[in-house]
Order: structure tokens, then sequence, then C-alpha cells
């Protein structure tokens, strides 16, 4: 298992990853996100996780599932004793608008409407691209459908890609609002 983006200043990276690493493999998911930052409250050691077969974001992260794994997290980071000082430890789901990180984002969440930032602007000068992934073509370059059309973009042109949430779809609104407020919710566990 791996953490598809992870921020880790000052911290040991490596054995932070191994610790954090086998209990996502204990509990069968995948890592988005693994951040250590500061808020008001002091450090925040962050996990967003998903399901590696979820075809939408958040799908089969429960909170129970976030309680479990932050309690085994917690544990596992307290006998590693990889942190030094205190911090504060949350376990969520990326969220609905879910940022996209590697190739294989993009290819799974073909069919769902992504906003991409190039690293170059467009001939028209355009640098943010909004419209529906179609995956990856055979050389690996993100197919996004706009209103110009198809545009075919190598994933080192991406600065950034996120998942857009349609607030306007009215198939399926109410269990997108429903999911959108699940996923905000973090489940916090103590650390040193």
């Amino acid at each position: 298992m791996h953490v598809a983006h992870e921020r880790l200043p000052g911290l040991d990276r490596d054995r932070i990853l191994a610790v954090v690493g086998s209990v996502l493999s204990a509990h069968g998911v995948d890592g988005v996100e693994l951040v250590w930052r500061t808020d008001r409250s002091g450090w925040v050691l962050e996990l967003t996780v998903e399901r590696p077969d979820a075809r939408r974001p958040g799908d089969g992260v429960t909170l129970d599932l976030c309680s479990d794994i932050s309690r085994d997290l917690s544990a596992a980071l307290d006998v590693a004793d990889v942190i030094p000082q205190r911090y504060r430890l949350e376990v969520g789901s990326p969220g609905v608008e879910r940022s996209l990180y590697v190739a294989r984002d993009y290819a799974r969440f073909a069919g769902m409407v992504a906003k991409v930032k190039l690293r170059e602007p467009l001939e028209d000068g355009q640098r943010v691209v909004s419209g529906t992934l179609h995956g990856l073509d055979e050389a690996g370059q993100v197919v996004l459908e706009t209103d110009r059309g198809l545009l075919s973009l190598p994933l080192d042109a991406l600065e950034s890609g996120r998942l857009v949430f349609d607030w306007n779809v009215p198939a399926v609104n109410k269990n997108q609002r429903t999911s959108a407020r699940k996923a905000r919710r973090r489940i916090a566990g103590r650390g040193k």
C-alpha cells in the first residue's frame, strides 16, 4: 500500500510511511494524502484514505473504518516513536472533490467531472480546464472532454487536478450531498 501524496517536513519520511503502510494494508485501504501540518491547536498528522476499488470518492470509507484506522495507527506510531512532539491524528475520506495525483486516479474516475491546472497555458492562454474525464489514452495521456472537444494532456503537463462535484445532477443529488457531509467529518485520535 502506498500514499499518493505526502508532505512530511521535519519527520523521518521512510519510517512514517512504513508504519502508515502497514496499517493501511491491514485495513485494505489506500492512502490518498498524508500531511504533517500545524493549526491553532498544534501539530496535526492528517491521513485521507479510500478503498482501492471505489468508483466514487469516499465509497466504502465509513466513520467506523476511520475510527479503527485512527486507533491502530495511533498505537503503531506510538510504538515506533517516530513523531517526537505532541500531535493530533486525523483520519478521513478525501471527499467528493478529491485531488487527483497519479495516472491511475485519472483512469479510475473516468466519467466524472474534473478540473485540471496546467503548468503551461494552452494556445489561447487558458491554464485551468474543466470537463469529463475519459481516463487515459494509449500513450498514457489524460483525456478530458471539454466544451472545445477532447483534449489529451500529458500527465507531467498537469500542475494539479481535482474532481468537481456537480450539485445540479438531480438523479443522484441527495446521495451525493449525504456523501459530501460524511466526507467532511474527521475522526480525530490523540497522538503523544
